[in-house]
């Protein structure tokens, strides 16, 4: 009875050691969180602006650019994934490489040939567990992300599009991430940059006038400064939702371990309890017992 007291013991010390961590984790990823959302709101609108521009040029000019008008043949696609360098956040990156896979195999289906581009050694480990191929891939920065790896990742997708497929090249690209959409809630986005989708319009009501727009020097010049910038600032804000969307799935996940371990403590805490009341009984049976055999045997 006593080594089973011992083993009881044992496991309320080590819930509630796994309980501090996961509370001093669950308080990093809160303080965090606020500055990464602060990151999100300051992006987004530049983004939006940019899209808009690029949006208004490919609307309202009939130019055939490569960067905008659609292939007759696709042949191969470029997807880049977006998840974290660590774990503990639940679902985070499950669902964004389960959104990647869904995408790729339409993407097979429909005859394209698809090739990766990796953020975040999540996603690495992931292919090379399963022993796939991979063009390019960056680790390291998934929580904090800057600038420069946005651009890195957008030169490299463009030199790739602006390449034939016969040469290596992809004639579409797509960008899966997580979007943080509140503290509790992050959905999993998946976005075609290349060639562009109006998805922001400028569109406005019929009954609207149109405006009139005048492109200089000329409109494939504006496109040529435009899009690399466009492409650059959706996937710096991608990033940045990736990494506010992965601060708030470690909070969420390391409270609810937090929780799991008081759960355990105080399930152990009453076994414990009976485990000594049970020794206790027996101990006071023993003695009784003994008692009553020095009384008989006078």
């Amino acid at each position: 009875m006593g080594a089973q007291l011992r083993v009881y013991r044992q496991k309320i010390k080590s819930a509630q050691t796994t309980k501090k961590i996961t509370k001093a984790m669950e308080l990093i990823a809160a303080s965090r969180i606020q500055k990464a959302q602060a990151r999100v709101a300051a992006s987004t609108p530049y983004s939006r602006a940019i899209t808009r521009a690029v949006s208004a040029v490919a609307t309202y000019s009939n130019v055939d650019h490569v960067l905008t008008t659609e292939p007759e043949k696709i042949e191969r696609a470029a997807v880049v994934i977006l998840t974290s360098d660590r774990g503990l956040a639940g679902a985070f990156n499950s669902q964004v490489l389960r959104e990647a896979e869904e995408l790729s195999e339409l993407l097979r289906s429909q005859g394209k040939e698809v090739v990766y581009f990796l953020v975040g050694r999540k996603a690495v480990g992931y292919f090379q567990f399963r022993h796939r191929a991979w063009e390019r891939n960056w680790a390291g920065s998934s929580e904090n992300p800057e600038f420069d790896l946005a651009k890195d990742i957008s030169d490299a997708v463009l030199e790739a599009f602006l390449r034939d497929a016969s040469d290596g090249g992809v004639d579409e690209i797509h960008l899966v991430y997580n979007k943080f959409v509140s503290m509790m809630t992050q959905v999993p986005e998946v976005v075609r940059l290349l060639p562009l989708e109006v998805v922001e319009g400028v569109a406005e009501p019929d009954s609207v006038v149109q405006p009139l727009y005048e492109f200089e020097p000329d409109v494939e010049t504006v496109l040529d400064q435009l899009l690399p910038v466009y492409i650059e600032s959706r996937i710096f804000n991608a990033l940045l939702q990736s990494a506010a969307a992965k601060h708030a799935a470690t909070q969420k996940a390391m409270k609810s371990a937090s929780d799991n371990a008081d759960k355990l403590i105080t399930d152990y805490t009453r076994l414990a309890n009976n485990a000594r009341q049970a020794e206790i009984t027996q101990q006071i049976s023993e003695i009784v017992g003994g008692a009553d055999a020095l009384v008989a045997a006078k």
